[in-house]
């Protein structure tokens, strides 16, 4: 064993590093912004076919609406996947430029792979749609549809002010109300650049606990699928284990109820006044 050998076995074991000789094709590809583009053959390039995604805020009733979808005999909608936060590293030059002669830079494949993550979501569930559910989605919609040209979305609103309570009372100990209303309130405006960015159908929380049956029927039109009477009484016990802060008593073996008394005017934070007028929660 030679000296060098010896050397980084010691490290390795005491230090948890070896010291290793740089060669040419052994250099880490600096990270740097990729072009993001739509798919070179959107045929060859992408598996799924119309992807839907529901762009909401946090709190505001999205997991009620996937479970609701999921009990469609059509529509696997599984639980957040952050596929979006997946990403690509090419490690060496010889990576990097070995791609760039197929074509392909780092967004490129990283799109790919996100595309065959759900696509194999999808195929193991044995549907025929699939939908993705995750709120931090809404920060990325231009990104999304660049993915996914075909890609559709349901926008799903509830009343700032109430989403904002709900949130402080998913972690009290984490943040204050005023903390609460501002952290929610980034969300909320995603959705809304989202809203005036795409088109979709739009459904709001208040709506779908009063009427859970006229909202599905619209989501499944919007879906182009027949409405199934299992999506209201569709028994996720998984969702009841879960602990879904304040709307959690709504769900009750799978069935919808209303849900809480809207806040007054007075009730609702300076800072969410202005997002309540632009969704007609406010005059």
């Amino acid at each position: 064993m030679s000296w060098q050998r010896k050397i980084n076995k010691v490290l390795a074991q005491h230090a948890g590093f070896q010291i290793n000789r740089v060669g040419k094709e052994e250099y880490a590809v600096p990270a740097r912004e990729a072009v993001v583009r739509p798919p070179a053959d959107h045929q060859i390039d992408r598996l799924l076919r119309r992807p839907v995604f529901i762009l909401s805020p946090v709190r505001s009733g999205s997991t009620l609406l996937r479970s609701m979808l999921n009990a469609h005999s059509a529509v696997h909608a599984p639980h957040e996947l952050h596929v979006r936060r997946l990403g690509v590293d090419f490690g060496t030059t010889l990576a990097e430029q070995a791609m760039d002669a197929l074509g392909h830079n780092r967004a490129d494949l990283e799109h790919l792979l996100w595309d065959r993550v759900l696509h194999r979501e999808l195929v193991r569930s044995g549907k025929q749609i699939i939908v993705d559910k995750t709120p931090a989605n809404a920060f990325a919609h231009r990104r999304i549809t660049t993915c996914w040209p075909d890609a559709r979305f349901v926008f799903l609103l509830r009343h700032p002010a109430s989403i904002a309570t709900s949130w402080h009372e998913a972690s009290p100990d984490r943040r204050t109300p005023t903390q609460a209303a501002a952290d929610a309130l980034r969300y909320m405006k995603a959705v809304q650049r989202a809203r005036e960015a795409l088109d979709g159908l739009t459904v709001r929380y208040e709506d779908l606990t009063a009427d859970p049956e006229g909202q599905t029927r619209a989501v499944c039109d919007f879906l182009e699928i027949l409405w199934e009477p299992a999506m209201l009484s569709y028994g996720d016990q998984a969702v009841l284990r879960k602990g879904l802060g304040d709307w959690k008593d709504k769900i009750r073996s799978g069935e919808v109820q209303p849900g809480r008394e809207l806040p007054a005017p007075h009730q609702v934070p300076e800072a969410l006044k202005p997002i309540s007028r632009t969704w007609g929660y406010l005059r």
